[in-house]
C-alpha cells in the first residue's frame, strides 16, 4: 500500500479512520438531500461531489434546461458554501470578476486606491456559460483555479477556502463562443455530461417543479468539513495495482507510433485527477481503499477533455471516447 493512512500513532490512525467514517456519513445525508432537488442524475451528483471532495474544479456540460445552475446553487446551499453566479459573456471583462482597485478620498482629503472584491472571492464559484467570454477573460480564472489566489495592480489576494469552480458549457450552440484553450481545460478535473433523464424521471421532474410546494434543501454540511474531509481524504492509502494502473492508461492515451490517431494526449495532471477523485469516489461509497472499478468510473470525465485527435482520425469517425474505451481493458493488464 502506499500513502499510509497516518504518520504517527496507531491511535491517530484510528481517529482519523473514525473521523472519515462520521464525515462519509454527512456527505451520504447531503447527497440524499441534493437528489431531491436534482432527480434522476445520480451520476452527475457523484461526479460533482467527487470533484469537491478532491479539491478541484468540474467543467459541466449539457444542453439548456437540465439543471446545471440549479445543482450548483442546491450543492452551494447543502454543503454551506458561499456560493457567487458569474454569467459569461462576450463583453465581459476580467475586472468583472476578479474585483478592481477605486480611488477614494478619506475625510482628511488624502486619497488612496482601495480593492473591491469581484465575485471570484467566493468557496464556490458557478461560471455558467464560460465559453461565451473572450479568451482574456477566460484565463482570468487560471491563477484563481490553479493558485487559489488573484493577483490585480501586483498585489497578490488569497481566496477563500475551500476554493471550487463549477463551470457550465451549452454543446450545441456554438456561434459567438470561444472554445477554452488547452490550458485551462486542464485545469478542470473532471468534465461531466448531462444527458436527458429517463422517463420516470422527467415525469418526477415536472410534478415537483409545477407543484409550487418546492421546499429549499437544508445546510447538512460546512466549509470547514469539506476541507476536513479533503485533507483526509489525501491520507486514505492507495493499492499499488492502483496507482500502476492509472499510469498504464493515462500513458496509453499519448501520440505513438501506434496511436497515429492521436494529436495530443493526457498528461500527468491527468494521472493526480484519477487517483483523488478515486479516493473520492471511495469515500462517497464508504470505503476506506480505493479499488480499480473507482478508476473506471472515472476515466471519461478524467481524461475526456484532455485527448485531442488528428485531423485524420477525426475524418475516420474516430472520438475521444473511443480513445478511453480502448484502454479499458489496460486496467486488469
Amino acid at each position: 500500500m502506499l500513502n499510509q493512512f497516518a504518520q504517527g500513532t496507531p491511535n491517530a490512525d484510528a481517529q482519523a479512520e473514525r473521523r472519515l467514517a462520521e464525515l462519509a456519513n454527512r456527505m451520504l445525508a447531503a447527497r440524499q438531500a441534493v437528489e431531491t432537488v436534482i432527480i434522476g442524475q445520480r451520476s452527475v451528483v457523484d461526479l460533482t461531489l467527487i470533484t469537491l471532495l478532491a479539491g478541484g474544479h468540474a467543467l459541466l456540460v449539457g444542453v439548456p434546461g437540465l439543471a446545471k445552475t440549479r445543482l450548483v446553487k442546491t450543492l452551494g446551499t447543502v454543503l454551506g458554501l458561499d456560493t457567487r453566479r458569474v454569467q459569461f459573456t462576450p463583453d465581459l471583462m476580467p475586472t468583472d470578476i476578479l474585483g478592481s482597485e477605486v480611488l477614494e478620498t478619506t475625510s482628511e482629503g488624502s486619497r488612496a486606491f482601495r480593492f473591491v472584491h469581484g465575485p471570484v472571492f467566493c468557496q464556490l464559484l458557478m461560471a455558467d456559460e464560460i465559453n461565451r467570454a473572450s479568451p482574456r477573460t477566460q484565463s482570468a480564472l487560471l491563477e484563481a483555479m490553479q493558485e487559489m489566489q488573484v493577483t490585480v495592480a501586483g498585489q497578490r489576494y488569497t481566496l477563500p477556502q475551500p476554493y471550487h469552480v463549477l463551470a457550465t458549457q451549452n454543446p450545441i450552440e456554438q456561434e459567438g463562443t470561444y472554445p477554452l484553450p488547452e490550458a485551462q481545460l486542464d485545469r478542470f478535473l473532471f468534465e461531466i455530461r448531462i444527458d436527458y433523464p429517463g422517463l420516470d424521471d422527467e415525469r418526477a421532474i415536472l410534478l415537483a417543479t409545477t407543484s409550487g410546494l418546492e421546499e429549499a434543501p437544508p445546510v447538512l454540511f460546512s466549509p470547514e468539513e469539506l476541507l476536513e474531509a479533503q485533507q483526509l481524504i489525501r491520507r486514505i492509502p492507495v493499492p499499488e495495482q492502483v496507482v500502476e494502473s492509472i499510469l498504464r492508461v493515462v500513458r496509453a492515451t499519448r501520440p505513438g507510433p501506434e496511436r497515429p490517431d492521436i494529436a495530443w494526449g493526457a498528461g500527468p495532471r491527468a494521472a493526480q485527477a484519477l487517483l483523488a477523485g478515486a479516493k473520492a469516489r471511495a469515500f462517497l461509497m464508504g470505503r476506506t481503499v480505493p479499488l480499480l472499478e473507482d478508476v473506471e468510473a472515472l476515466l471519461h470525465p478524467a481524461l475526456g477533455h484532455r485527448i485531442a485527435l488528428t485531423y485524420g482520425g477525426r475524418a475516420r469517425g474516430l472520438t475521444t471516447a473511443d480513445v478511453i474505451n480502448g484502454v479499458v481493458p489496460l486496467l486488469d493488464a
